[in-house]
C-alpha cells in the first residue's frame, strides 16, 4: 500500500506513517512510554503470553481453572479494555459472579504487566488514549504531525480505535474514513459497526461518497450478494453494480455428508482446472469454523491435490520459536516475567515447579522482577543448594549475552546463544520427524533474524521482536504457492480468487449459533457470508450437507436461510439423492457420484431426501473410561496421528481436550470417545 501511494504522489510520501493501528501506536509508545512508567524496551505480549499472566493471576487469587475457564477471563478483560473500562470501572459494572472474578483478575493482571514492563495487544490501543488525555502537549505534537488522518477498513474499528482517531484529528478535523458496513464481521474482536453507521452524526459536516461499483465479481455473483445483504436492517443503502460480464451461474450443491462435501470440492478443482485452465492457487475453500477443514483436507490429500491452510499454528507461535524469542525478549527486557517463566527450565536445568513458586513468592514480597530476584537467590533459605546453583547459572548465562549485545550484531548474538543453549543439538539427537521439524524451524528463525538485520541497516533486536509480535495469519500467507487455499471466512476478507467454494450453508453453522440467535448477531453472520461470496471473481460454489458430524456426533441440519435469501436467479441447484448421478461444473464433463456405504446401525431412507436413520454409535455398550489427559501431553489418535494436548476442559463424561495434531491441525475431542494413547 505504501508503494502504491509513493507511485501516486512521489517520493515525499516516504515520510508518511502507515500501518495497522497496533503497529502505528506501538511506534508512538516506544517514543513516549516513559511518562507512563514504562521503559522503551517494553515487551509486547501475544495472546499466549497474556493467557499465561491470566493463569498466574488466577492462581494468586485462588480461582480454579475448573471453576472459570482462563480464556473466558482473558476475553472479558480484553473486552473491558477495549471499552476503556479501568479495573475499578469494570468491578462497579460487574453483573454476575464471573464478571466479579474477572474484575479481580483484571486488577492483578495489570499489575503483573506493569511489573514485567510489558503491554498486551489491547494496551497498544488503550495506552495511547491515556497518553494523549493525560499529556495534552504530547497530543498537540502528534496532532500537528498528522494534520491528515485516513482510516481504512473503518467498519472493523472498536471504540478504543475510534476514540484515539478522534483525539488525533480533533484539531484539524481532516479525517477520511473508508469502509463497507456490509463487511463488518469482527464484533468478536470488539469491532463496533456503530463507528461507521454513526460517523456522520459525530461529524455532521462530513461528505459521504458511495462507491457502489464492483470491479471483482461477475454480475451473477454480485447480484446474489446484493440480494442477500439487503435483508440487513443496520446498513447504508447502496445499489451495487458492475461492468463485468454476467458469468456462470452460482452452483449450489447439496451433499450427503461432510465426506461427500470433500469429494465434491476435489471434483470442482479437477474439472475447473481441466476445462478453464485454472491453477490450483486460483481456488479457495472458505468455511465458518476451522473444524470443517478436516474432511476437506482428507479428500484433497487422498487425491494428491496440494493445499495450504491459512490460520493453522503460525510460525512465530510454535513452541521452539517462542522459546528462542523468550530468551531474546529477556535480553531486551529483563523485567519480562512471562518470558522468564517460559525458559528458566528450558533446556532442563533441574529447576522444578516448587523452586519457581518459591522464587515468585520471594519476588512478589519485594515487588521485583523474577530475574532480579535470582540475583539475590543466595539469601533464599527455602531453596536447596542445587536449585540456587541452577538459578545462578541461568542468571549468568543471560548476563553474559546481555553484555555481548554491545560487542556483536543481534543476528550473531542470536546464533551464538542458540548454539550455547544446545537446542539444535538436542533436536538432532532425538532424530524424530517432529524434532527435525523443530530443528528446521529454529534455523528458519535464525535466517529471519539475519535477513531482518541485513535488509535494514541500523535495525535493532527490539525492532525485530516488535515486528514478529504483530504478525498475523494473512501476513504469513503469500498466495504464491500453487495450491488450493483453505481458510475461514473471517480470514478471507480482502482477498480474491477466480473460484471460491463456501461450504457448510446450514442453520447453526452458517449462520453460526447454538440454540437461538438475535438480530444483531444474525446480521453479522449474513455480512460474513456476503464477504465470502464476494471473494469470488468468476465462479462461486455453495455447499450444504444433509448429515454432518459435529462435536463427535452426527447431526441433520436444515438448509441455511441465506440460501433462500440469495434467491434462484442465476443459481443452479445440484441435489444429492443418494443414488448415481452426474454433476457438471461450468463447461466440464460429468462424473459419477456413487451412493456412500452406510455405517453400522444406519438405515438409508427412501425418496430424494438422502437422510440417514439413527446413526448414533452405541457408546454405552463400549464402557469407555475417560482417560487422564493433561495439558502438554503428547498423544496418539487412531485417525489424526500424533499431537500435543494444548487445553483440557470439563469433567466426567463431558471432559474434552483441544489437541494440536502434527498433520491435521487443532481438533476438539471428547475424551471418553477419542481413544487417545500416550505417545
Amino acid at each position: 500500500m505504501k508503494q502504491r501511494i509513493i507511485r501516486l504522489v512521489g517520493e515525499k510520501a516516504t515520510q508518511l506513517w502507515m500501518g495497522t493501528f497496533h503497529s502505528m501506536f506501538a511506534r508512538v509508545l516506544r517514543r513516549e512510554c516513559e511518562v507512563l512508567g514504562y521503559s522503551q524496551s517494553f515487551t509486547i505480549y501475544d495472546s499466549d503470553d497474556s493467557l499465561g499472566v491470566i493463569r498466574e493471576s488466577m492462581a494468586q487469587l485462588g480461582i480454579s481453572p475448573q471453576q472459570i475457564h482462563p480464556n473466558l477471563l482473558r476475553n472479558l478483560v480484553s473486552k473491558a479494555k477495549n471499552e476503556l473500562l479501568t479495573p475499578k470501572g469494570f468491578e462497579e459494572r460487574a453483573r454476575d459472579f464471573t464478571e466479579e472474578k474477572a474484575a479481580q483478575v483484571y486488577r492483578l493482571y495489570e499489575r503483573q504487566l506493569e511489573r514485567s514492563n510489558a503491554m498486551d495487544f489491547d494496551d497498544l490501543l488503550v495506552k495511547p488514549i491515556h497518553l494523549f488525555t493525560r499529556y495534552p502537549a504530547i497530543l498537540e505534537r502528534y496532532q500537528h504531525r498528522f494534520k491528515f488522518v485516513m482510516v481504512d477498513e473503518f467498519q472493523d474499528t472498536n471504540r478504543a480505535q475510534y476514540q484515539v482517531t478522534k483525539l488525533l484529528s480533533a484539531q484539524y478535523r481532516n479525517i477520511s474514513v473508508v469502509g463497507d458496513d456490509a463487511q463488518s464481521i469482527y464484533s468478536f474482536r470488539g469491532a463496533d459497526i456503530r463507528n461507521i453507521l454513526d460517523f456522520s452524526r459525530d461529524y455532521p459536516d462530513c461528505q459521504t461518497f458511495r462507491l457502489e461499483q464492483n470491479y471483482r465479481s461477475t454480475k451473477s455473483i454480485l447480484g446474489a450478494a446484493d440480494r442477500l445483504i439487503k435483508h440487513n436492517l443496520d446498513q447504508f443503502k447502496k445499489q451495487l453494480w458492475t461492468d463485468n460480464p454476467p458469468g456462470d451461474p452460482i452452483t449450489h450443491i447439496e451433499c450427503v455428508d461432510d465426506r461427500d462435501e470433500g469429494k465434491r470440492i476435489v471434483q470442482i478443482v479437477q474439472q475447473e482446472s481441466a476445462h478453464q485452465k485454472y491453477d490450483l492457487k486460483d481456488f479457495a475453500v472458505l468455511y465458518r469454523t476451522n473444524a470443517q477443514s478436516r474432511s476437506i483436507e482428507d479428500e484433497l490429500r487422498r487425491s494428491g491435490i496440494p493445499y495450504v491452510i491459512v490460520g493453522g499454528i503460525r510460525f512465530y507461535e510454535r513452541k521452539e520459536i517462542k522459546d528462542v524469542l523468550a530468551y531474546l525478549r529477556l535480553l531486551v527486557n529483563p523485567r519480562d516475567n512471562e518470558s522468564f517463566s517460559r525458559v528458566v527450565n528450558y533446556p532442563a536445568r533441574g529447576i522444578g515447579v516448587t523452586t519457581i513458586d518459591r522464587l515468585k513468592e520471594f519476588a512478589a514480597k519485594r515487588d521485583m522482577p523474577l530475574l532480579a530476584a535470582v540475583a539475590d537467590v543466595s539469601s533464599m533459605e527455602s531453596l536447596s543448594d542445587r536449585a540456587k546453583k541452577s538459578l545462578q547459572q541461568f542468571h549468568s548465562f543471560l548476563h553474559k549475552y546481555s553484555a555481548l549485545r554491545e560487542q556483536m550484531s543481534f543476528s550473531e548474538l542470536s546464533r551464538s546463544m542458540v548454539d550455547e543453549l544446545g537446542m539444535l543439538r538436542q533436536f538432532k539427537e532425538e532424530a524424530s520427524a517432529e524434532s527435525m521439524n523443530r530443528w528446521e524451524n529454529v534455523h528458519e528463525l535464525l535466517s529471519a533474524i539475519s535477513e531482518f538485520h541485513d535488509s535494514r541497516p541500523g535495525a535493532t533486536l527490539e525492532q525485530f521482536l516488535e515486528e514478529v509480535s504483530l504478525v498475523s495469519d494473512i501476513d504469513n500467507w503469500e498466495g504464491t504457492q500453487n495450491a488450493v487455499t483453505l481458510m475461514t471466512l473471517h480470514s478471507s476478507k480482502g482477498l480474491e480468487f477466480p473460484v471460491v467454494t463456501v461450504v457448510g450453508l446450514e442453520e447453526g453453522l452458517l449462520p453460526f449459533y447454538s440454540n437461538s440467535i438475535d438480530r444483531a448477531d444474525l446480521e453479522e453472520e449474513r455480512r460474513l457470508f456476503y464477504v465470502g461470496a464476494t471473494r469470488a471473481q468468476k465462479k462461486l460454489y455453495l455447499t450444504r450437507t444433509r448429515m454432518r458430524y459435529r462435536f463427535g456426533e452426527p447431526s441433520y441440519p436444515t438448509s441455511s436461510r441465506f440460501l433462500a435469501e440469495i434467491g434462484t436467479e442465476n443459481v443452479e441447484l445440484l441435489e444429492s439423492k443418494g443414488s448415481r448421478r452426474t454433476f457438471e461444473p461450468s463447461g466440464g464433463d460429468g462424473f459419477d457420484q456413487r451412493p456412500r456405504r452406510t455405517r453400522r446401525g444406519e438405515k438409508t431412507r427412501s425418496g430424494d431426501e438422502g437422510y440417514f436413520g439413527d446413526p448414533l454409535p452405541d457408546y454405552e455398550s463400549e464402557s469407555q473410561e475417560v482417560p487422564d489427559v493433561t495439558r502438554g501431553a503428547i498423544v496418539i489418535h487412531e485417525t489424526f496421528g500424533r499431537g500435543k494436548v494444548i487445553e483440557v476442559r470439563g469433567s466426567g463424561d463431558a471432559k474434552k481436550a483441544v489437541v494440536q495434531f502434527d498433520e491435521y491441525g487443532v481438533k476438539n475431542l471428547i475424551l471418553k470417545f477419542a481413544r487417545l494413547k500416550p505417545a
